[in-house]
């Protein structure tokens, strides 16, 4: 009998600092390692004083800030660790991570807040130095004298995204990362349900455990609802605003946006976006191998730059003219591109701000979907509320997260004899362990516990 111990560091029964400690043939792995993007200074990091022996390696499953965020934390604590994620995710890491140093310096200079930045852009650099770019399907040995083998398959949620295997000595570990099965417009999905495979433990994402799937739409027919409410906005001289995650909907969302343009079906206006999703995309184009076989990446001299969006008057020209756009955060995020667009758009009934994408309760872009017209808000801190004219805010099914009857089917799948639910927030986690079948043992382990798998 093989044992494997799991050891919550961060995003156990929430989403955010995304990190996991699995250890077994004496050698110890670090799952990703993220920053928490609700919490700020040192309450944003994985809680790595939980560790009682330092790691030997660390994979990292893709580029999004809650999953390698922490990364070059980590490498300061430990500066002879091994990383490895896939090729496309290192010059992302790249980007996103000096991108965070700029936002904490930024957030220390302007707001305040203590314990930032929570480390260099020289730290960045040390990080990526340490860091192997491997290919998908390459089986490799995690370090010199450690029997435990690892491999990156697919995941289908963005550029570079990878579920991890690891084979140790009679237990083998299957970590879904951020897992996508649906097809989407430049991303393959998940393709393990076309292959034989059986492990004994599955560490699987719960992002939309709570989310009812039964009566949501296709992707082809929410791409044709999305294109007609564009339509209208821009039929009645509005404008349109997509906040976007950097990477991965930026690039997915301004792709749809191009083929319903060429197709028609949606007025030929301006397509605008912003500064770090741009950065991306140029990134997806150097990876076309890594995208879907039907994938289309439209140039991106067709998008025009979103200008300087803190200069209120850049703002009211975007605005003059109907045009489409994409900008980050997904979220809404204070002072952020899509936010500051929002404040000046709200204040008018003929424009549109379309949300394609998972929105935490607690950030601005929820509270704004969800506000009566008429509403007082406030679009930063410090700051005088905004009084809310606007009525079209509508959000639109784009999800790069497996749904939850995705996900049982997965489950059934792989019929592992240890089933770990990680990565949402407590009702998803809950619902995701009393609905799937099956023999596993079921676990949901919270930060700081650790738990015994057995093959």
């Amino acid at each position: 009998m093989s044992t494997v111990e799991f050891t919550v560091l961060g995003g156990g029964t929430e989403i955010g600092a995304n990190s996991y400690f699995v250890s077994g043939a004496d050698t110890g792995i670090i799952l990703d390692c993220g920053l928490h993007p609700k919490k700020e200074g040192r309450d944003a990091l994985p809680d790595l004083s939980i560790l009682t022996r330092p790691p030997d390696v660390a994979l990292v499953s893709h580029g999004h800030v809650d999953h390698c965020g922490a990364v070059p934390y980590l490498l300061r604590q430990f500066p002879g660790l091994f990383v490895y994620t896939t090729r496309p995710t290192v010059s992302i890491m790249d980007r996103m991570l000096h991108n965070s140093v700029s936002v904490m310096e930024m957030l220390e200079r302007n707001q305040g807040v203590r314990g930032y930045p929570l480390y260099g852009h020289d730290d960045v650099g040390f990080a990526l130095r340490r860091t192997d770019g491997l290919e998908m399907d390459y089986e490799f040995a995690l370090t010199y004298q450690s029997p435990v083998r690892a491999e990156f398959r697919s995941a289908g949620h963005v550029l570079g995204s990878a579920c991890i295997l690891l084979q140790f000595p009679g237990h083998s570990v299957f970590y879904t990362g951020d897992i996508c099965l649906t097809h989407q417009e430049l991303m393959r999905g998940h393709a393990l349900l076309e292959e034989a495979i059986q492990v004994d433990t599955l560490i699987c994402e719960s992002t939309r455990g709570a989310q009812e799937a039964d009566d949501e739409p296709s992707y082809e027919d929410e791409i044709e609802r999305f294109g007609a409410e564009i339509t209208k906005v821009l039929e009645s001289d509005g404008v349109v605003l997509v906040p976007a995650f950097a990477l991965g909907r930026n690039q997915e969302i301004l792709n749809i946006i191009a083929r319903l343009k060429r197709s028609r079906m949606i007025p030929r206006v301006p397509v605008y976006s912003s500064g770090l999703g741009r950065a991306i995309y140029e990134i997806y184009s150097d990876n076309l191998d890594y995208l879907g076989p039907r994938a289309d990446l439209r140039p991106l001299e067709e998008f025009e730059r979103v200008g300087n969006v803190w200069e209120p008057d850049a703002v009211d020209e975007l605005l003059e003219e109907p045009c489409i756009i994409v900008a980050t955060s997904g979220m809404m995020v204070e002072n952020t591109p899509s936010a500051m667009i929002a404040k000046e758009m709200v204040r008018s009934t003929r424009h549109g701000i379309f949300f394609v994408g998972y929105l935490d309760p607690d950030t601005l872009g929820y509270r704004l979907l969800h506000a009566n017209t008429g509403d007082k808000m406030p679009f930063e801190t410090p700051g005088r509320s905004v009084h809310i004219r606007l009525g079209n805010r509508q959000r639109f099914h784009f999800s790069a997260h497996a749904s939850r009857n995705d996900l049982r089917r997965l489950v059934e799948h792989l019929n592992p004899k240890n089933l770990v639910f990680v990565h949402g927030d407590a009702p998803a986690v809950e619902w995701m362990a009393a609905n799937t079948n099956g023999r596993a043992r079921k676990f949901s382990p919270m930060l700081g516990q650790t738990i015994a798998l057995e093959a």
